[in-house]
């Protein structure tokens, strides 16, 4: 079955990688590719039929999340994550044919790519000036229309463009990793593993104590939080939308119990997904300590 699947474009950037990998894990087949500007634009074009899925980056190892990202999931209907997947992100530096690093005075890269590769301009390229690109195929596209003298993209991308690779493996934290999601329709979650991620979106009562009391719910039951994110509402200032990941499925009881305890004490719930988490060893979920009083409370009811 053909998949349309919207991506940060045009060809060449780390996203249509990550496209490439979802394919080979199978979580997409037979793909028609959707190159967009932003994650905004890929996630409207699921919400308006245009596409099945979305595929965004949403966390590098080295420039933390990627804020873009967490706010399209609140700009319109609820989306949700079905798989995940880790790329390491290493750069080349390309420029026109016939042009040395010595020549390059302006550089364009995606603003989270630049967080990567700026201590290696700072030695190499002391007084070059940044210009940021909507993506780093973008900015390979630029420096093919002469608008900048070098970009900072993927390899493939001086391929695509026909230009000269004159740095390669550029990464100022070797081994450095971008986390990509692949986003669609509300749906039924992928299946559990047991090595799995949920994440959810709330929001709080503007009142003392109360984010405190919300991610007690979490301890309560032994769950560990492997991320929280805050991100303004935009509707009025000093509130805050907040982007919590757990360790766990909500089909494992800990995680379903502090969802449904969520859905009590927030102002605004919204579902992201439950999804395996990438890599060979991820969070690991102990219920040993809640199926312990879950057996208790049924003895009880039991007269045992």
């Amino acid at each position: 079955m053909t998949s349309t699947v919207a991506f940060l474009g045009p060809a060449g950037t780390f996203t249509e990688a990550a496209l490439v990998a979802f394919e080979n894990m199978g979580a997409v087949s037979d793909v028609t590719q959707l190159p967009v500007n932003s994650p905004s634009e890929a996630f409207q074009a699921v919400r308006e039929g245009r596409a099945d899925f979305a595929c965004v980056a949403i966390e590098n190892s080295v420039d933390g999340a990627v804020t873009t990202t967490f706010d399209a999931f609140t700009e319109g209907e609820a989306l949700q994550v079905y798989q995940e997947v880790d790329l390491e992100v290493a750069f080349a530096i390309m420029v026109k044919k016939g042009i040395s690093l010595d020549d390059v005075s302006t550089i364009a890269t995606h603003p989270v790519a630049y967080q990567q590769v700026r201590g290696w301009l700072a030695e190499n390229i002391p007084d070059v000036k940044f210009q940021p690109a909507s993506s780093n195929g973008a900015a390979a596209e630029l420096v093919a229309r002469g608008e900048v003298d070098a970009a900072a993209a993927p390899e493939r991308a001086a391929e695509i463009f026909d230009l000269d690779v004159v740095a390669s493996s550029v990464a100022d934290v070797q081994g450095a990793t971008t986390r990509f999601v692949l986003v669609g329709a509300p749906g039924k979650p992928t299946p559990r593993t047991g090595t799995d991620r949920t994440s959810v979106v709330f929001t709080v009562p503007h009142e003392p104590g109360s984010l405190a009391s919300i991610l007690q719910e979490f301890a309560y039951r032994n769950l560990d939080m492997l991320r929280i994110e805050s991100r303004p509402t935009r509707k009025k200032f000093g509130t805050y939308r907040f982007f919590v990941d757990l360790a766990g499925h909500i089909e494992d009881d800990p995680v379903a119990e502090a969802l449904r305890a969520l859905w009590l004490r927030t102002d605004d719930l919204r579902f992201i997904g439950s999804w395996p988490a990438a890599g060979q060893t991820g969070p690991q979920l102990d219920t040993t300590e809640f199926d312990n009083a879950t057996a208790w409370v049924a003895r009880v009811r039991e007269g045992r």
